[in-house]
């Protein structure tokens, strides 16, 4: 029975369903780097709640449990159609709530966040109500708190959509019912917390209070069925989204006793780093089709000629060829770098999911790894495991200034990769694997995320994508002329005068070329 199930307790009865908004406040869309125009909704399963004092598990094989200290609305009168202005006599109640979700399990559902968000305990509520006709839905303030220290502090004059907008907005696409609850959004501030920690949710209007919701995680021991379901991953954007910033994510990603590569971390304690790891859904642009087909049909040679023209002289990546001749690609980069070696360094940087393994599980279609390992060739920079993730994420290339180890193997995975050339030693002898999706130095010359590389027998260029498609066609022209040119040669003409073409060859492939 309903009345006495711990989990509804705070509500009085089931509700009907869980609404919940992907992002209002403005400090968590400026923390995100991206402001809706309009809110965005998700339901969340009424078997997901609990009450104050339960326990949240972690489940096996998962890192990314995080917490969204939430203001929620109960409903007390149904909703339909309703106005902003009326919208707000429609809720009875307002208590703190936490929206957990699991971002190791969000890549399936696509924003829907079905697993991510809606397994049993997700959704404390509690543990007071604070009845919504006596304050102002304007001037209510969260607060959250992880084993007592004050992490997300806000209220909702910093929502992007007010309250009372947000239940009218859902009243237009279904009725709102008696008992339904609306989550509506976190602050700057959400992270991922550990066995262990304990965390607490308050909302106050004045001098009403909901008192703390208070929510301990604990770790599961049941581990997820290959055979039934897709198992938990994560990539670079998750990692960042679900720690709150790419300080943060950096900071987790090296762990206290992971120095052999293993994954794990027995204290699950975080240890600093010195470095972000800077990644947006942004970061790099997938190149249109046409764009792509352009390029893929003019020679890197050509592209130089046309940016130097342009007047820059500094944009192959110089000392790299390709592991398996004839390799040729077109792609966005996803850049990579190494520092020299430290042993101390290594030690806090080189063991679990480093920089060097974020970059090749998160690299997308059509991307290029460009590693800057400063033309250093005494040990590799990849092999032929990480090419083969690379190739099965379908990923463009990988081109680094470094050296490969199993180089036979990583040509044989039929991923095109251009190198400095191939050493047998593992990345610790020379190099530490320190960030990813930053600008990098790549066999002398700069790569930023996103830039457009082109390569072939000739080497590799980067095209600045503001003005890609200027050059581009600017090649393919020439390319035309070029051999148009080479057929006059080939009949026996000299080169005087025609390469490059006086006024008199000008006017006769002109008119060639327009009959």
């Amino acid at each position: 029975m309903t009345d006495t199930d711990p989990r509804f307790t705070v509500l009085g009865a089931r509700p009907g369903k869980i609404v919940a908004v992907h992002l209002s406040y403005g400090s968590r869309a400026d923390q995100r780097g991206r402001r809706p125009a309009a809110p965005s909704y998700f339901f969340k399963p009424s078997s997901s709640l609990a009450p104050s004092g339960a326990e949240i598990v972690r489940p096996v094989g998962t890192e990314l449990l995080a917490f969204e200290g939430e203001i929620a609305l109960v409903i007390g009168e149904p909703a339909r159609w309703v106005t902003p202005d009326a919208a707000w006599s429609h809720v009875a109640s307002v208590t703190a709530a936490n929206d957990f979700g699991l971002y190791d399990l969000r890549a399936n559902d696509k924003g829907s966040n079905v697993r991510s968000k809606g397994g049993d305990g997700y959704t404390p509520l509690g543990p007071a109500m604070i009845d919504a006709r006596e304050v102002d839905p304007t001037a209510l303030r969260l607060r959250t708190w992880v084993n007592g220290d004050l992490v997300q502090d806000d209220t909702t004059a910093g929502l992007i959509f007010p309250l009372a907008q947000i239940v009218a907005d859902l009243s237009q696409h279904f009725t709102l019912e008696t008992g339904d609850v609306i989550l509506t959004g976190t602050p700057a501030g959400s992270s991922v917390v550990t066995p262990g920690q304990v965390v607490e949710v308050q909302v106050d209007a004045g001098s009403l209070t909901t008192g703390r919701l208070r929510t301990t995680v604990v770790q599961g021991d049941q581990p997820f069925d290959p055979a039934i379901g897709s198992l938990p991953t994560i990539d670079e954007t998750q990692r960042i989204e679900a720690w709150g910033s790419a300080e943060a994510a950096a900071t987790a990603a090296s762990r206290t006793g992971d120095v052999t590569a293993t994954g794990e971390n027995p204290t699950d304690e975080a240890v600093p780093v010195a470095s972000p790891v800077p990644v947006t859904d942004a970061t790099a642009p997938r190149l249109s089709p046409t764009l792509r087909d352009k390029l893929e049909r003019v020679p890197v040679a050509a592209l130089s000629g046309q940016l130097r023209k342009r007047g820059l002289n500094d944009v192959t990546i110089d000392g790299v060829h390709a592991l398996t001749p004839g390799s040729r690609f077109v792609g966005t980069a996803r850049t990579l770098r190494f520092v020299p070696h430290r042993e101390d360094l290594f030690a806090s940087h080189g063991g679990g999911q480093n920089a060097q393994k974020r970059a090749f599980d998160a690299v997308g279609e059509g991307e290029v790894i460009v590693i800057e390992a400063r033309g250093e060739t005494g040990s590799g920079t990849l092999g032929d495991i990480l090419a083969i993730r690379a190739h099965a994420r379908g990923a463009a290339a990988i081109v680094t200034d470094g050296g490969v180890r199993d180089a036979e193997a990583v040509a044989a995975v039929g991923i095109p990769v251009f190198t400095a050339g191939p050493h047998p030693a593992v990345l610790g002898r020379r190099h530490v694997p320190w960030e990813t999706d930053v600008a990098v130095g790549c066999g002398g010359t700069t790569v930023e995320p996103g830039d457009i590389l082109v390569g072939d027998g000739d080497g590799v260029i980067v095209i600045p994508p503001a003005i890609a498609e200027e050059v581009v066609d600017a090649a393919l022209a020439q390319e035309t002329e070029d051999a148009w040119i080479a057929e006059q040669v080939a009949s026996g003409h000299p080169i005087e005068g025609l390469f490059p073409m006086n006024a008199e060859w000008r006017a006769r492939y002109e008119s060639e070329r327009n009959a």
